[in-house]
């Protein structure tokens, strides 16, 4: 939970009769560490299941009580003991706290009846009943995420909106993703949720002639959710695999349905499994990072690298080539390569250059670079980076200060190397990062 803006509790659980005996620091550590894992994996679909009973205007709503519930967990179990069901001891919490302050407000009156019998099966959450499309959308997070792509909000906010709500964003992280300000992030979101309370906008699956127009801000979303999950931007953990498979199950749900079985949408399917088919062997037992030349490819998820080729092949049907065809195609040469000095360069740098011209951008161009530094030297490469150093968005962008880093070390420019190394240090907070850019230091 590292959103600076979360709010002080509000609710009062009242304590047993008994005064509680003091929990030990061990116990409040564990207790931390189970609703810090619960925040981060179900907080979304709480907010989601929230949004889809009080209607989307109650969104804000609906973050402030799921966030109090957990602050209550915070409170109350390392002296009453984790619940038997957490996530449903959560959830009810933060639904009756939402029922008080509707009724408080006075414009509830006869739904709650309606809202009590929309919540029968949540003691069961996370028996993981199968999302599908039907008349209507029955994934939470699918239909809360299609919900925030309404025309009535503006288009740069709804991906923000969405990551946020969905996704538990916190306003930096949304900012890293977008190359800009957290500040900048927070207003869009402020933006969003006036145009949803002054349209009074309702939580509702578009129809199938709205899809083609909607279904590439949720692929954005679930692109952004799976990066950030697989090279997490602050923390201890490298990775969170949590992000990365919500993407993914998300991603195949709407790959597997006619709606929204577009090649797009399949690709990007395949560039999520071929990725994450390499997350066992991105750290080691510390957690520190390993880079793709040192990795065991025998730790490698053989069974999700087939499905991620075959969800390749399928994409191929279509007439477009998008972003997402480009960069799977990228994962596949990386994933068939039988070890880091037979892997096809050539034909990675060829898919960089179609991807450059079809979405010009500086990270590109940078990744392209590391490519480009494997076919043709590190000279090369440098001549790229140098050039978009100094634009904007770049200049605290600590992959491009460590590659640059990577590179003068490699021609041997040791001082031009550390000051690379020192500025990506700085510009970084995610813990292995900083421990893998200390160790090129002392080095």
């Amino acid at each position: 939970m590292t959103d600076s803006s979360f709010p002080q509790p509000v609710l009062r659980i009242a304590p047993d009769p008994e005064t509680p005996p003091q929990a030990s620091p061990q116990e409040t550590h564990v207790h931390l560490r189970v609703v810090d894992h619960l925040f981060r994996h179900d907080a979304g679909q709480m907010v989601s299941t929230l949004t889809r009973a009080f209607g989307l205007p109650n969104l804000s709503l609906a973050e402030d009580v799921v966030q109090e519930a957990f602050i209550a967990a915070l409170k109350n179990w390392p002296f009453q003991g984790v619940p038997e069901n957490p996530a449903a001891w959560v959830l009810r919490v933060a639904r009756n706290k939402a029922l008080d302050v509707l009724r408080r407000q006075g414009n509830w009156k006869d739904k709650s009846p309606a809202v009590q019998s929309s919540f029968r099966t949540l003691e069961g959450m996370g028996s993981s009943e199968e999302p599908r499309f039907a008349q209507e959308l029955r994934d939470d997070r699918l239909r809360l995420m299609f919900a925030c792509c309404h025309p009535c909000i503006p288009q740069n906010s709804r991906t923000a909106l969405i990551l946020k709500t969905v996704g538990g964003f916190s306003t930096s992280e949304i900012g890293r993703a977008f190359l800009t300000r957290g500040t900048t992030i927070a207003q869009r979101l402020v933006r969003a949720k006036r145009h949803i309370r002054s349209e009074g906008l309702r939580l509702e699956i578009p129809s199938s002639e709205q899809l083609p127009e909607l279904l590439p801000n949720v692929l954005e979303v679930l692109y952004l959710m799976f990066n950030e999950g697989y090279s997490s931007h602050q923390g201890e953990a490298l990775v969170r695999r949590e992000l990365c498979s919500e993407a993914i199950r998300l991603c195949e749900l709407l790959a597997e349905h006619p709606a929204t079985q577009t090649p797009e949408t399949e690709a990007l399917a395949a560039l999520f499994l071929l990725q994450g088919a390499r997350l066992p062997a991105r750290s080691d037992g510390d957690g520190d990072l390993i880079l793709l030349p040192m990795q065991d490819r025998r730790l490698w998820n053989a069974e999700m690298i087939g499905q991620g080729l075959e969800y390749l092949g399928r994409s191929a049907r279509g007439q477009k080539i998008s972003t997402y065809h480009l960069q799977a195609e990228i994962a596949a040469c990386h994933a068939m390569a039988t070890d880091y000095e037979n892997t096809d360069w050539a034909s990675i740098l060829r898919a960089y250059d179609d991807l450059q011209r079809l979405t010009p951008s500086p990270v590109i161009a940078l990744n392209r670079a590391v490519a480009l530094a494997e076919v043709k030297g590190p000279k090369a490469a440098l001549e790229i980076l140098e050039k978009i150093q100094h634009q904007p968005t770049m200049a605290d962008y600590y992959p491009l200060h460590a590659s640059l880093g990577a590179l003068y070390k490699r021609l041997g420019k040791r001082h031009l190397a550390q000051d690379h190394f020192r500025r990506a240090l700085e510009l970084t907070i995610s813990q292995p990062v900083r421990r893998f850019l200390l160790d090129q230091l002392h080095r």
